[in-house]
């Protein structure tokens, strides 16, 4: 059974720091690209960052650019988000996800697995 963990959400304080996680399990997952993507009450699911396979070249949301950072270790089949100076408008639930393709692709619906999602709530 296929499945995606995402762990390290909580409460954070505006200007602090999260680091989110996502271990995979079931199958190997290190030529498919990851994503993180975020779903805040009553809005759609945006994207957040992508690392891409090969190559490992980076995507980021233009709200989130320059904070947050995605990262990937094919060894243990997890991929990080690492947020500094969050802001109370990052508050969401933190989805990790994961693609077949290779062509970069920033719509939800075009990523082949999913994860349950974490919740980050972050205080001004």
């Amino acid at each position: 059974q296929v499945q995606l963990v995402e762990s390290g959400g909580g409460l954070v304080q505006a200007g602090g720091s999260l680091r989110l996680s996502c271990a995979a399990s079931g199958r190997t997952f290190s030529t498919y690209a990851r994503a993180w993507f975020r779903q805040a009450p009553g809005k759609e699911r945006e994207f957040v960052a992508r690392i891409s396979w090969p190559g490992g070249r980076t995507y980021y949301a233009d709200s989130v650019k320059g904070r947050f950072t995605i990262s990937r270790d094919n060894a243990k089949n997890t991929v990080y988000l690492q947020m500094n100076s969050l802001k109370p408008e990052d508050t969401a639930v933190y989805y990790c996800a994961a693609d077949r393709s290779t062509a970069t692709t920033r719509v939800a619906e075009r990523y082949d697995y999913w994860g349950q999602g974490t919740q980050v709530t972050v205080s001004s």
